[in-house]
């Protein structure tokens, strides 16, 4: 291991870590952070210590290719790892999401250089990825006005301001989606702390407070051509596994929230509730209507949770033939809508698992559950708050028309 000089640990020159090597590690990481996730969203402190751990882990190379040192875990895995974090703490999960995303970004899209220069600080030193993506003001959520202006010589300035930088004050590496002249779309990675670039921890939101998803501020950042990568170009090119990749990793926050719920039922049921009168037992675990609810709770989250593996593996049959380059377009396509749709399924169903579960959280008994020292009702608002990212009506629109019709969901990033 060695030492950077922030303090943190990070892996230097070791064997990438085997699938059941880092399932282990997440459920430890899982159990450390489900002991201080209440305190860290009821003081709103950014979990610095947590990402710690993670930078010494080797979770953040779980989906680095093994060429360049990473684990290649699939998503099956990866899906398990998130939904493992989730469970401890939403916002550390959440917060985790963009390295992953840009991982596979970095991996679809980026040059043989550029690949071996990003992927080599994120195995060697322990870099963690942020997206700078979403802005407002605009018209549409995303609409994009951050602009790159040319230079002369393989050079940039970069100019915008971008809202929801999730995980950007925990990151060491952003990557910002910008505007050509030409009006081309790309993504810009950069270091987190280059001049022209500041950070505002200035998230408000009632829920997911602990993710660092504040405002980032560009003024005349100066870029070169190597900073600079393509994004996808969605009209016209083959169905691409990546965006539903990237949505799957959503579905598990909502999944790790689920059973979040449920463990804090099952434990407040054992310990902290007592039973009506009229009940007729001694202890609220033999009530009827508790063990009702806390059923309830178990078969959401577990539906939710089998949805979510069903999904990854339509994911991973996607990716494994995009990687392959063996099959048509066509085919491509077919397995790409395919890994979409299962996705957006999963995402109705861990959507309605993880707010009906906190919901129900409350009828295990009792208003001292509501004590604002208990922090309980950080669950709902987590959840709600994450499952605003994109409305899901619009995923069961596109779940239905596809069974009914065979229409395919938009070619788009929330696919």
């Amino acid at each position: 291991m060695t030492h950077d000089p922030t303090g943190r640990t990070t892996p230097a020159d070791a064997q990438p870590a085997t699938p059941e090597q880092l399932l282990a590690t997440a459920r430890t990481l899982s159990t450390l952070l489900a002991a201080d996730a209440a305190r860290l969203d009821a003081e709103r402190v950014l979990p610095h210590d947590a990402f710690d751990r993670v930078r010494a882990s080797g979770l953040l190379a779980a989906r680095v290719p093994r060429r360049h040192g990473g684990a290649a875990l699939d998503y099956q895995t990866l899906s398990r790892i998130s939904v493992l974090l989730a469970k401890g703490d939403a916002s550390v999960a959440q917060a985790l999401l963009p390295h992953h995303v840009s991982i596979e970004a970095v991996a679809v899209r980026a040059t043989p250089d550029q690949r071996e220069r990003w992927f080599g600080q994120v195995v060697r030193e322990g870099a963690v990825f942020s997206g700078a993506i979403a802005e407002r003001g605009t018209r549409f959520r995303t609409d994009i006005k951050t602009r790159l202006t040319p230079q002369g010589h393989g050079r940039w300035q970069l100019d915008g301001r971008k809202f929801y930088t999730t995980g950007g004050l925990l990151a060491d590496l952003l990557r910002v989606v910008a505007l050509t002249p030409d009006k081309q779309v790309v993504s810009v990675v950069l270091p987190r702390l280059r001049e022209g670039v500041t950070l505002l921890d200035d998230w408000d939101g009632m829920g997911q407070r602990a993710t660092a998803s504040g405002t980032t501020e560009l003024v005349a950042v100066q870029v070169t051509d190597e900073d600079i990568m393509p994004r996808q170009s969605r009209d016209g090119e083959p169905w691409n596994y990546a965006s539903a990749a990237g949505q799957l990793m959503h579905c598990t926050i909502e999944v790790g929230i689920a059973l979040a719920v449920l463990d804090d039922a099952v434990a407040w049921a054992r310990e902290g509730a007592r039973p009506v009168r009229e009940s007729g037992v001694e202890r609220s675990v033999d009530d009827a209507y508790v063990q009702h609810t806390v059923g309830n709770i178990a078969a959401t989250a577990h539906a939710a949770e089998a949805m979510v593996a069903r999904a990854a593996v339509a994911v991973d049959r996607a990716a494994e033939a995009w990687w392959a380059g063996q099959l048509s377009d066509a085919a491509l396509d077919t397995l790409g809508v395919e890994a979409s749709i299962a996705v957006a399924e999963a995402k109705i169903v861990a959507t309605q698992a993880a707010l009906r579960a906190a919901e129900q959280f409350y009828e295990v008994g009792g208003a001292s559950a509501t004590l604002r020292r208990h922090n309980f009702d950080r669950h709902w608002r987590n959840a709600r708050t994450h499952t605003t990212h994109d409305p899901v009506a619009y995923k069961v629109k596109a779940v239905g028309a596809y069974h009914l019709s065979g229409t395919r969901p938009p070619n788009a990033l929330t696919y």
